[in-house]
């Protein structure tokens, strides 16, 4: 098992971060910076009012769903704090769906193994907004 640093977990967290945030990645990207049994936890909100723990799989078909959806996105990461293996991340999502502009506040906790994700908490707040 590869000794990950705190500057190694920053720098995977901002890349992952980057290719959720980015409209032309592609699940191969994802695939690069996720282990194939990563789990992602979205906590109950809004989009998701049942909230999800997804899978690698289910996670690849709906990052491609959503790129699908949306006309724009953008994810500002405000602040990271690193602790061995972990992180905590908390960031501002932006999206358009359409005419319609999403906001959401985000907190994160990021694990990471061997150089890849392998765990992905989110609680996502969102500002009012209607479809």
């Amino acid at each position: 098992m590869a000794t990950t640093t705190h500057d190694d977990t920053e720098q995977l967290v901002r890349r992952y971060f980057g290719i959720v945030a980015d409209l032309g990645s592609s699940v191969a990207d994802l695939d690069s910076v996720a282990a194939p049994d990563a789990v992602f936890r979205e906590l109950p909100n809004p989009i998701s009012p049942g909230g999800a723990t997804r899978d690698l799989e289910a996670t690849r078909a709906g990052f491609a769903a959503g790129k699908a959806r949306l006309t724009a996105q953008r994810i500002d990461i405000e602040e990271i704090l690193v602790m061995a293996d972990r992180a905590v991340v908390r960031s501002r999502w932006e999206g358009e769906i359409g005419t319609t502009r999403i906001v959401a506040h985000m907190a994160g906790f990021v694990r990471v193994r061997d150089g890849l994700i392998v765990e992905h908490i989110t609680y996502d707040c969102y500002e009012p907004f209607s479809l």
